[in-house]
């Protein structure tokens, strides 16, 4: 009994030691690409988003530090990194917020990225030419995040994120590092003279 029991301790050590390791190893993937995606000039993606509520979205995207510019069919969207404008195309209104964080994440396909750091336990398997990091979390508005990196690049081609028991997809194509001019994230009004604005903050 004493030597089942020093068995079971030493295989719990073991397994303990190998998630520590294998958390450590997705800390150092998501670091490598969070590196590429703060790029200091900025980058610009291509996605396609869909849950059961919305559906599918598809658009582009350009990023610098915490601004973006989203645009798509729909709608276009501007973040300066304090105040967002989203213009609705069929009402012709321009929406001003000040969004929260997690507002901001939903918005920047990217921010997920950087949550990694605080709050969130990891995990890594590799999948093909993949890494898919997988993060988890108690008490944070998105409980679950999957992750897919390619080895070579450790550029994002998926993400999957879960609040409650809603199930987010984003895919990712067409990603450049291009710089950006701060002036792209900041909603002109001349550009759009018709439209009514509407000042929510």
């Amino acid at each position: 009994m004493k030597r089942i029991s020093c068995i079971l301790i030493l295989l719990i050590i073991i397994a303990s030691g190998v998630f520590a390791q294998n958390a450590t190893q997705a800390r150092a993937v998501l670091d490598k690409t969070a590196g590429i995606l703060n790029r200091k000039g900025g980058l610009s993606i291509s996605f396609s988003m869909s849950n059961s509520k919305t559906g599918t979205v598809a658009g582009t995207i350009a990023i610098k530090g915490k601004k973006y510019n989203v645009r798509t069919p729909q709608a276009i969207v501007w973040f300066n990194g304090k105040t967002q404008w989203t213009y609705m195309k069929n009402t012709n209104e321009v929406n001003v917020t000040t969004p929260s964080l997690s507002q901001q994440q939903m918005m920047n396909p990217y921010a997920f990225i950087n949550m990694y750091r605080s709050g969130y336990s990891l995990s890594m398997k590799t999948q093909n030419k993949n890494y898919v990091v997988h993060m988890t979390a108690e008490n944070k508005n998105i409980q679950e995040i999957y992750v897919t990196i390619n080895k070579k690049t450790y550029i994002p081609s998926a993400i999957k994120l879960r609040q409650g028991a809603q199930w987010t997809s984003i895919t990712i194509s067409n990603f450049a590092a291009k710089n950006q001019s701060d002036n792209i994230f900041t909603f002109r009004s001349k550009d759009f003279p018709s439209a009514e604005i509407v000042d929510l903050r």
